[in-house]
């Protein structure tokens, strides 16, 4: 797949894999994003023109991932600028981009940035700051993960160098380079190890009921010749009592100051099972994905979405066509909650572009003492 380079990936920090989940071609008004609702049976790029299509593009999930998720809001920012610069169109946009997701907090960090940047400036000049500012978020996310790889790298060459074989990483969900604009947060380890020839291997949990695991996770490692497996969600605690798992490595929608981590549903409970089978689990939290302003997990707003989502499942029939069927009987009611929160007590550590951490209010603040200033 020959995709175009966005000049804001384009450094030492860059992204070296063969896709990317966000591009800006230079000196365009527009970015182009895979639409993940069809991977991994086809890869579609969808063009963003307008700060409509943005927010359509981010409450439908044609982008997900909380740092990607902030980057493309921040650009529909931009564009609404280029619609309407008063003060009026600048609220009304920094609204309507906020609502479509409410849990992850690099949205509403993405786009109170921009609105910082352009707030004093005559509106004549805010779509081009805008757009700058755009620019410089998604370079500095793809800084922040190669980071996060980094330091992650150290901890994965720690395991190698005190067990025979591949180091086995479990994880959940996807929190991968389509989730982020580039390495992505937990993979970004993952994908430096293999690269240097470091042997590990990716237990990926299907994560249900979007089946971002199997669906995009299974993707990137393919597309990166990774070795991985996937398993159903339910055998997590399993395959950590047999003894199969080293490390679990998994993203974040976000932190609290006391370290409790909102992520994808289904990673407390691997928390738990890690808990009890003495394996350590790490979040890698980008500094973005932190909200000082939030003194515990409880105060994490939970995104609840539609039943159907539990309700049916979709996929590629023998054919080779994209087809949804119904795994329930008609009439069944289906909850789906979209996140759940794993308590700091439970993490052996978190994993930031400053090195790794302990999830504790005092160590965060102490890595992070900027984002605490009023």
């Amino acid at each position: 797949m020959n995709f175009p380079t966005a000049t804001t990936h384009d450094g030492p920090d860059a992204d070296p894999g063969p896709y990317r989940a966000l591009v800006r071609r230079p000196g365009a008004q527009s970015i182009e994003v895979i639409d993940q609702r069809v991977l991994p049976h086809a890869v579609v790029r969808v063009t963003i023109a307008d700060v409509d299509a943005a927010a359509l593009a981010i409450r439908k999930m044609t982008v997900r991932g909380a740092p990607l998720i902030g980057a493309v809001g921040a650009y529909g920012l931009a564009l609404a600028l280029g619609r309407d610069a008063s003060d009026e169109g600048l609220a009304q946009a920094h609204a309507a981009l906020d609502a479509t997701r409410p849990t992850a907090v690099n949205l509403r960090w993405a786009l109170d940035r921009v609105r910082r940047t352009v707030f004093g400036l005559p509106h004549a000049e805010r779509a081009g700051a805008a757009w700058q500012e755009a620019d410089r978020i998604v370079a500095e996310d793809v800084h922040l993960n190669r980071r996060i790889g980094a330091h992650g790298l150290a901890l994965l060459r720690t395991i190698a160098m005190h067990k025979p074989g591949p180091v086995n990483v479990m994880t959940h969900c996807n929190a991968g380079a389509l989730a982020t604009c580039g390495w992505g947060t937990a993979t970004a380890p993952l994908f430096l190890a293999h690269a240097e020839g470091l042997p590990v291997h990716l237990w990926i949990s299907e994560t249900r009921p979007r089946l971002q695991g199997a669906n995009l996770t299974a993707w990137e490692c393919g597309q990166r010749g990774m070795p991985h497996t996937l398993f159903s969600d339910a055998a997590s605690a399993f395959l950590m009592q047999r003894g199969d798992v080293d490390i679990v490595l998994v993203g974040a929608d976000r932190v609290a100051a006391n370290g409790d981590a909102c992520n994808k549903i289904g990673t407390y409970a691997k928390a738990l099972a890690a808990a009890d089978n003495h394996v350590p689990m790490y979040v890698a939290m980008p500094s973005p994905t932190l909200d000082p302003a939030l003194p515990s997990g409880a105060h994490i707003p939970i995104e609840s979405r539609s039943g159907d989502e539990v309700l049916s499942v979709s996929g590629r029939d023998a054919y080779g066509q994209m087809t949804t069927v119904q795994i329930a009987p008609a009439g069944t009611r289906a909850v789906n909650f979209a996140f759940d929160v794993t308590p700091a007590r439970l993490l052996a550590g978190l994993l930031t572009e400053r090195g790794i951490i302990s999830a504790d209010a005092e160590a965060i603040a102490r890595a992070f003492p900027e984002r605490f200033l009023r």
